[in-house]
């Protein structure tokens, strides 16, 4: 008679789910405009994917109104008075003022987009000679219109990394992705706005 133990067969996850949770890890969102499939199967297996999520001190979020499923992180780890970020797996990454700017820009722009032909009908798309006058309200003019032009697109390029914006095309005209309305809050992105309108106001006062 045998005396060794029978071999427990191990859990295998669905190919789907493991496909959607692996491209979640490696971008933090899935949008149904880009990755149809797998967005699908974040929205109808978001708790099979948030119990794997749950030792990570991570969550699957969805926008089914606008067609995006991210990841968001639980517990105290998004604690706003907390000085010190802890989790792990995640380096907390800070914008500076010019992104920052740029960020309530443009999610005002696609909010107004939003309220003018409905939530999650059509993409928004602006056009850089748009956003740089824009922000040129709040920074000012470098004096040199290629110098305002390669600011922008480095800015574009920054936020493109955390999958707020496309690439800009070849008609320099840039997407604006769903995810930027969940990004910040929208009382602390109006005071930002209205902190540089005050600074830009100031210096156009002191120099008349």
């Amino acid at each position: 008679m045998s005396t060794e133990e029978p071999e427990i067969p191990l859990a295998v996850t669905p190919k789907q789910i493991k496909s959607a949770f692996q491209e979640l890890l490696k971008y933090g969102v899935l949008e149904m405009e880009q990755k149809p499939n797998l967005y699908r199967t974040a929205l109808t297996s978001q708790a099979d994917i948030d119990l794997i999520l749950e030792p990570l001190d991570m969550a699957l979020k969805i926008d089914d109104i606008r067609g995006i499923a991210f990841l968001t992180i639980i517990q105290n780890y998004t604690d706003s008075e907390r000085d010190e970020w802890s989790h792990p797996l995640v380096r907390r990454q800070r914008f500076n003022l010019e992104q920052s700017l740029l960020v309530a820009i443009l999610r005002r722009l696609y909010i107004a987009h939003e309220m003018e032909v409905g939530i999650g009908n059509t993409s928004s798309v602006a056009h850089l000679d748009e956003l740089i006058p824009e922000i040129n309200q709040f920074l000012g003019e470098s004096g040199s219109d290629s110098h305002d032009m390669k600011r922008m697109r480095q800015l574009l390029e920054q936020l493109r990394s955390h999958g707020l914006v496309s690439e800009v095309n070849k008609n320099d005209q840039v997407t604006i992705r769903p995810l930027i309305v969940h990004l910040a809050n929208p009382e602390n992105l109006k005071n930002l706005l209205t902190v540089f309108q005050q600074q830009a106001e100031s210096k156009q006062e002191s120099s008349e």
